[in-house]
């Protein structure tokens, strides 16, 4: 049984789901009429379930993935050229006046604590895209692909693509494909290291959850710990990040996990931590 299951208010649909399993939280974006492609209110709602997951002693490891036969197209073209949603002329003034990226899902996603996995459902384009880029680890669905589509739309990587892609596969192939517009598909993005594994369709669910279900019966706060290393580590250089891992380290061996832990090893036994 789940642990939280967030539900629409009567009368309403629910844009972005939310559910708590054995330490996972599960956040679906649920509009796969429109191929899940991003609304106002699916923004809004996405940025504040991914702090409600950062924010749960509970949780562990975040599972990001999509209804229906998409993960996302990116932002929703249909109702910007109606005049509404994001991108249309309307939000462009008001972002103009109150542009304020600190609490949007790229920037929360970035500076996320608990470990993220991408469950790559169907095609990422465009934001969706950015927005797998963002998640630690991919598992992709054998008929997924990634879309770096922005040029072909008139826009540039708006979400972190310009800053993860060339981190991710290097200037060159970076370069190659913002500046074509190229589909990968899910054995291309595999090839590329874009994805840790690519797996039947309907195998997907299950194979994040394994995965996180591993990484969630590690120790949480070394597990994090090493999430923010790793983040510091990416401007760092080499000297000032080993003082860093140092004085993370002294304060995970005074942890009752840490003592767990080793009592474990020695014992021959799964390890059972609590966060503390």
């Amino acid at each position: 049984m789940s642990e939280t299951l967030e539900k629409p208010a009567a009368g309403q649909s629910a844009e972005v789901l939310y559910e708590v399993e054995g330490g996972v939280a599960t956040i679906t974006l649920n509009r796969p009429d429109r191929m899940n492609a991003i609304s106002g209110p699916m923004l809004m709602g996405l940025g504040e379930l991914l702090l409600k997951a950062n924010a749960d002693p509970k949780v562990r490891v975040v599972i990001l993935t999509g209804a229906g036969r998409a993960f996302c197209v990116g932002l929703d073209l249909v109702d910007a050229t109606r005049g509404s949603g994001i991108g249309s002329s309307a939000q462009q003034q008001n972002v103009s006046v109150n542009l304020d990226l600190r609490n949007t899902p790229p920037t929360i996603l970035f500076n996320l604590d608990k470990p993220t996995i991408c469950a790559l459902n169907g095609a990422a384009a465009g934001y969706g895209l950015d927005t797998a880029l963002g998640c630690d680890i991919r598992i992709m669905g054998e008929s997924a692909k990634l879309a770096a589509a922005f040029v072909k739309r008139g826009v540039v990587p708006e979400s972190g693509g310009t800053w993860l892609l060339p981190r991710l596969v290097g200037w060159s192939k970076a370069a190659e494909l913002i500046f074509t517009g190229r589909t990968l598909s899910a054995a291309d993005s595999l090839a590329l290291g874009l994805a840790s594994e690519v797996v039947p369709d309907a195998e997907l669910m299950a194979r994040a959850r394994a995965v996180a279900g591993e990484i969630a019966a590690n120790a949480p706060l070394a597990v994090q710990s090493a999430k923010r290393l790793m983040r510091m580590g990416m401007e760092e250089t080499f000297n000032d990040h080993v003082h860093h891992v140092y004085l993370q380290f002294l304060q995970l061996i005074r942890t009752q996990d840490f003592k767990e832990g080793m009592t474990s090893f020695l014992e021959k036994r799964p390890a059972d931590f609590h966060g503390r």
